[in-house]
């Protein structure tokens, strides 16, 4: 009875601590199993000759080098003509860098070759009014540096001695008729002196000696050749006793106290550049030193042979450093400014026939867009149609990606152009006809699912029956 009872409070703890267990996990659901993740596998669309795009299999294959085919997939094809898609690993390979097109205000510094000259309006050639005979030279040497009104040499001229006894007649009869009665008398007199003065000014005679003429009645054999400025001598053409005429060139003489230097710069620059505009020079006779002047001129024409423009700027050149003929560096600090959306300058691609920038559509997705383009300045250039404000462009491997750009646009062509019309009438097999105009496709080049498998055996030799 005991060894009963014992068996019965066994199984009845059994059961119970197995109902306990079942009671307490009903309620808790049972663990999920997470589910194996699928990989995503892209399918080709089709695969292209890897040298020639207009070149398709629909399977994998190898060209005759046994180079393998390029698969294209589906994004590749999608979007804009011409769309490129890269990965961030070849991106980084090739070094793919973009920057935002923005609004900015462009100005322009433009560095240009220079020579210095002459201020043309500080030129000097002196030629006498009249024949005669050199009598002496006050100033025979050339780099001779004269002041204005300076004697440069003496002449004797039988024109000017006859015009000089004129009018000391004219001032004798002007004297005899001054207490005259007659109105008309006294101012003919008058008219003759003015007259015969204006003759001798005429002729280039000095004022002082005019004057002294005045004062002591008496006639001077020769009369002076004055310089008409400050400036150095830069030819004597005479020597003593030579004969002169209006021809004969007796000093040329320059003011250096301002030059005038000309500057070259290209078609592009001309823009930019306005009379007024500052320049800085320097010349490597004085290192360090800096002139300050500014743009006087711009000519009207174009070099032929350099196809650059010429601009005349004024230097002062008190300290005389500057000398003609000497070669400098000039900057040009342009005023004009100009405010525009712009990119960098590398970023666009210039073919000849049209311009065109790389644009950021999407992470690794760069569309080409045609654009116009404005004014170019310190890196950057100006877009005036085709990019807007906060547009990431590309600015380098733009060429390789170009490249690629243009190939995956070809083979888009090319295939628009092999598609048969829907209205076209089916074209005859070139295997039809009496003569074979067409060559049987090589056996990977056709689709395998043409063929009628099932009507197809091998024995156990490998013989083939029908």
């Amino acid at each position: 009875m005991n060894s009963r009872t014992a068996i019965v409070a066994v199984v009845a703890l059994m059961l119970g601590v197995g109902g306990g267990y079942w009671w307490a996990r009903r309620d808790v659901p049972a663990a999920v199993t997470p589910q194996a993740q699928i990989p995503v596998v892209r399918k080709p669309l089709y695969y292209r000759h890897p040298m020639n795009p207009a070149v398709t299999s629909p399977v994998p294959k190898k060209d005759e080098m046994g180079m393998d085919y390029v698969p294209v997939y589906a994004e590749a094809e999608a979007g804009t003509a011409g769309t490129v898609s890269i990965d961030p690993v070849t991106s980084q390979n090739i070094g793919v860098r973009t920057a935002r097109a923005e609004r900015r205000v462009l100005s322009r510094i433009i560095n240009a070759a220079a020579r210095v000259d002459y201020n043309e309006e500080q030129l000097a050639r002196l030629n006498p009014k009249t024949e005669g005979w050199v009598e002496s030279l006050a100033v025979s040497t050339t780099g001779q540096r004269v002041g204005k009104g300076t004697i440069l040499l003496s002449i004797y001229s039988p024109q000017l001695v006859a015009t000089q006894q004129e009018y000391l007649l004219a001032l004798q009869n002007q004297a005899t008729l001054k207490e005259s009665a007659y109105e008309e008398m006294r101012r003919g007199a008058e008219q003759m002196v003015e007259a015969a003065r204006t003759r001798l000014e005429f002729l280039d005679v000095p004022a002082h000696q005019i004057l002294e003429l005045e004062q002591t009645r008496q006639v001077t054999k020769v009369l002076h050749i004055h310089s008409p400025f400050d400036g150095v001598v830069l030819s004597v053409g005479v020597r003593p006793g030579q004969y002169v005429t209006p021809d004969t060139e007796l000093y040329r003489i320059a003011d250096f106290r301002k030059v005038w230097v000309y500057a070259d710069v290209y078609e592009n620059e001309l823009p930019w550049l306005s009379i007024g505009d500052s320049a800085e020079m320097r010349i490597a006779a004085a290192p360090g030193q800096v002139f300050k002047g500014r743009v006087s001129y711009i000519y009207p024409y174009m070099d032929p042979k350099t196809r650059s423009a010429r601009l005349r700027l004024e230097f002062d050149n008190r300290g005389g450093l500057l000398k003609p003929e000497m070669y400098a560096q000039v900057t040009l600090r342009a005023g004009r400014k100009h405010e525009g959306i712009a990119v960098p300058s590398e970023a666009v691609i210039r073919s000849g026939e049209r311009e065109q920038v790389f644009v950021l559509r999407a992470p690794g997705k760069f569309e080409p867009r045609v654009v116009e383009l404005g004014l170019t300045a310190e890196g950057w250039t100006e877009i005036t149609k085709g990019v807007q404000v906060g547009e990431e462009v590309l600015t380098s491997a733009q060429f390789l990606i170009d490249s690629e750009s243009k190939l995956r646009e070809a083979a888009g062509k090319m295939r628009e152009a092999a598609e048969p019309s829907d209205h076209s009438p089916p074209q005859p097999s070139p295997l039809q006809g009496e003569g074979r105009v067409g060559v049987e496709p090589a056996l990977e080049d056709r689709d395998m699912s043409d063929l009628d498998m099932g009507e197809m055996r091998l024995d156990d030799q490998g013989r083939k029956h029908d």
